[in-house]
């Protein structure tokens, strides 16, 4: 018998309500007060007595739709409580440097929200619309801000480079509407579609147009993230310092590259593997780096003698192991260049970063591995 989500989770709460009970103990914030219901619990956290801000810009909440669609997002969250405690863990790890640049820019400290209600601060997050990483960003903003995007790269995935086109982006968008607010709606559904219903509505305020449902919500889910966030005990999570994921420490090498590099060689000078200069650079596609200058995210404290490792180790590989350019002719496909070359097709396609829908055609220039061993 399948158990729906929902129905797991109200089991869930009924049988921590049952343990603690038995054990005569009691909770403590929004979940507190089970004698008088966990609905009446939920009421009490919703009532907002002090004036609440967004970038120093007032929330109307004596208006009762206002009022209405905080109290929808505050109960959403509230109902997901394992994304706000991953919200809080994660934000330990990314604030800081969000507010240091934020600071450094002269802008509201509030804008960091916005990276929560794009992203959940998860760097590999994608969305329909072909948003991708931490803010978000389409290829084409992500173009108009300085970010590289390609088969190798997606700077979008790179927490700094996209927190600093963000931040760019927000300024923009300030200039353009005098208001954080509307900055922000713009930043959710672009500027000129803002424009156009700002201009047919005859309207300047977010809070009294109507748009599309997600730019509606949007403003209210990065007000519910800050209440939660900036006071996450009034709302019963309790989390200590230990709890907290700790900021990234990284060292940071320039390397330049003549032809590709697999990048466990990378990290094999780095002193570790694979997965954690994958984990510090998300950016980076591939399983190699093509021709071309990077800066790379390496553990904290390898950057010592690094490139002497890392020189070693390079020319080794390439004694042993040259990589070699292939131009396709007329008439190849993957499996008979993967036959003539004794390599797999899923090696070629993972070097050349193909994909099961992308065909290969006569003069196009293939990396072939001669990792056959």
């Amino acid at each position: 018998m399948k158990i729906s989500h929902q129905l797991f989770r109200t089991i869930l709460i009924v049988a921590v309500i049952i343990f603690y009970t038995i054990n005569g103990e009691t909770q403590t914030g929004w979940q507190h007060s089970f004698g008088q219901s966990c609905g009446q619990a939920l009421i009490k956290a919703l009532k907002i007595k002090e004036h609440l801000t967004f970038c120093n810009e007032l929330v109307p909440l004596n208006e009762w739709d206002v009022r209405e669609r905080l109290e929808r997002e505050l109960l959403v969250c509230l109902n997901n409580s394992d994304n706000v405690i991953l919200w809080l863990k994660r934000s330990n790890r990314y604030f800081p440097y969000i507010e240091k640049v934020l600071k450094n820019n002269s802008l509201p400290d509030d804008l960091k929200y916005i990276v929560i209600t794009e992203s959940h601060l998860k760097p590999r997050a994608t969305s329909v619309k072909g948003a991708v990483g931490f803010w978000q960003f389409i290829k084409s903003t992500a173009f108009r801000y300085g970010m590289k995007v390609n088969k190798n790269i997606d700077e979008r995935r790179n927490f700094f480079s996209s927190t600093e086109a963000a931040i760019n982006y927000l300024k923009d968008l300030y200039n353009i509407f005098g208001s954080w607010t509307l900055a922000a709606a713009a930043y959710n559904m672009g500027e000129n579609g803002l424009r156009t219903e700002m201009l047919m509505q005859k309207v300047n305020n977010y809070y009294k147009l109507y748009l599309n449902q997600e730019t509606q919500r949007y403003v209210f889910k990065i007000l519910a993230a800050k209440l939660i966030l900036s006071n996450p005990e009034r709302y019963g999570f309790y989390l200590t310092k230990d709890d907290l994921y700790k900021p990234i420490q990284f060292d940071v090498v320039e390397i330049n590259v003549s032809k590709p590099v697999p990048i466990y060689i990378i990290a094999q000078a780095a002193n570790t593997y694979f997965k954690v200069i994958k984990d510090l650079n998300p950016h980076l596609n591939n399983y190699y780096l093509s021709a071309g200058r990077y800066n790379i995210l390496i553990p904290k404290g390898s950057a010592r003698g690094f490139n002497e490792r890392y020189e070693n180790l390079l020319r080794n590989w390439r004694d042993d192991k040259e990589i070699m350019v292939y131009t396709v002719r007329k008439g190849d496909n993957l499996a008979t260049i993967s036959k003539h070359f004794n390599v797999s097709i899923k090696a070629l396609m993972k070097w050349n970063g193909l994909t099961k829908n992308k065909k290969i055609s006569s003069g196009d220039k293939l990396f072939i591995p001669n990792d056959t061993d």
